[in-house]
């Protein structure tokens, strides 16, 4: 059944029959043209190069999630690449999120990313500007900004829908993507936000994930503006939300983290809590609820930076996925047949070096 998967099982590569107005073979794509409330979820990148850590994070929110987003150096820190990630999610069968800054990559290393990832089966890509080199550990790296957000959606729009390059080079098997990009409803100019979201689903932005979410009467707000658009019936608009673990920890949120906007209400019910990382979750699960009542938001984009573990339970607690069943992944059917013939190179190469190394000569 390919409910679970954005590929045949076995051929990454292999294409298949779209369905009737979808433009990828995404689950998210899927579940939301279904009219289902959506559920997405941060996969915290490892600072390393084993497989195993992507594997080990992307599990806990099996069962729980529609999709899974593989970050892009945010906060202009290198960790595993996106491409990377997703690759190994693919393989596991999850359904990932490309995130895709502007910061790190001209015109032709992002075309080639795009469709590089295609052909692995990624079906969703969220294109970003990207936080300044400044913000983060490397402030000499160089950065490049060949794009913006806008720019980089329509690219990914004419090499999807027009089959070329932006040297208008043919394509012969265009990416089959689901096209996002990221939205902040809580930062000034208010007035100004849902006509940047126009600007966006003209680019091409068929969904996007907003901001951390901590002021639901201002979220209902810009919703009433972006109905009165009509935006919510051209793009499927997934609210951000995370846990908050302590009252110290939202401050500094506030005071660091750009864009994000944390009421005085918001620290002072954790203040006043017992356990204020329970009730940090509690008030995740809250706005949840609230949030999935107003008109036009197709879903959450779950949030838990070092609090993972917690997402299952919130989104099982929240009742979001009203009596979805979780879905499980299903390795490729051709995963022991790779697995068995690595090993088999892996022990001729180890032979073979061992027989070069024997026959060496002193110098």
């Amino acid at each position: 059944m390919m409910n679970t998967h954005d590929q045949v099982p076995g051929d990454p590569a292999a294409p298949l029959p779209e369905l009737p107005g979808h433009s990828s073979r995404s689950r998210l794509e899927r579940i939301l043209r279904r009219g289902e409330f959506a559920v997405t979820a941060e996969l915290n990148p490892p600072d390393s190069a084993d497989p195993q850590e992507v594997y080990d994070r992307a599990e806990i929110f099996e069962g729980w999630v529609d999709g899974i987003n593989a970050t892009d150096g945010s906060g202009a820190n290198c960790h595993m690449s996106s491409v990377g990630i997703c690759a190994l999610l693919t393989r596991m069968g999850y359904s990932p999120v490309l995130q895709i800054s502007c910061r790190d990559r001209n015109r032709i290393a992002v075309q080639g990313d795009v469709l590089g990832a295609a052909a692995m089966g990624v079906g969703n890509m969220l294109c970003l500007t990207g936080d300044g080199v400044q913000a983060g550990d490397q402030p000499g790296a160089k950065p490049v900004f060949d794009f913006d957000c806008m720019s980089l959606l329509e690219t990914i729009r004419i090499m999807r829908d027009e089959r070329r390059f932006l040297s208008g080079r043919n394509i012969t098997t265009p990416p089959a993507v689901f096209l996002g990009a990221a939205i902040n409803p809580f930062a000034p100019p208010y007035d100004f936000r849902p006509l940047r979201l126009a600007k966006k689903i003209a680019s091409g932005a068929q969904f996007v994930q907003s901001q951390y979410c901590y002021d639901v009467p201002m979220l209902r707000q810009y919703m009433g503006r972006v109905r009165d658009l009509g935006l919510h019936e051209q793009c499927f608009i997934l609210v951000g939300v995370g846990p908050l673990a302590s009252p110290k920890a939202a401050r500094w949120i506030r005071s660091n983290v750009p864009g994000v906007h944390i009421p005085d209400s918001i620290i002072a019910r954790l203040e006043g809590a017992e356990n204020p990382k329970r009730e940090g979750e509690q008030l995740c699960i809250d706005i949840i609820r609230q949030v999935q009542e107003i008109e036009g938001v197709a879903g959450v984009h779950v949030m838990a930076y070092r609090q993972e573990e917690l997402v299952a339970e919130i989104v099982h607690e929240s009742g979001v996925l009203r009596g979805r069943k979780p879905w499980k992944k299903e390795p490729r059917a051709d995963d022991a047949i790779v697995v068995e013939r690595l090993e088999d190179i892996l022990t001729e190469a180890g032979e073979s070096a061992g027989t070069a190394e024997g026959s060496k000569e002193p110098a």
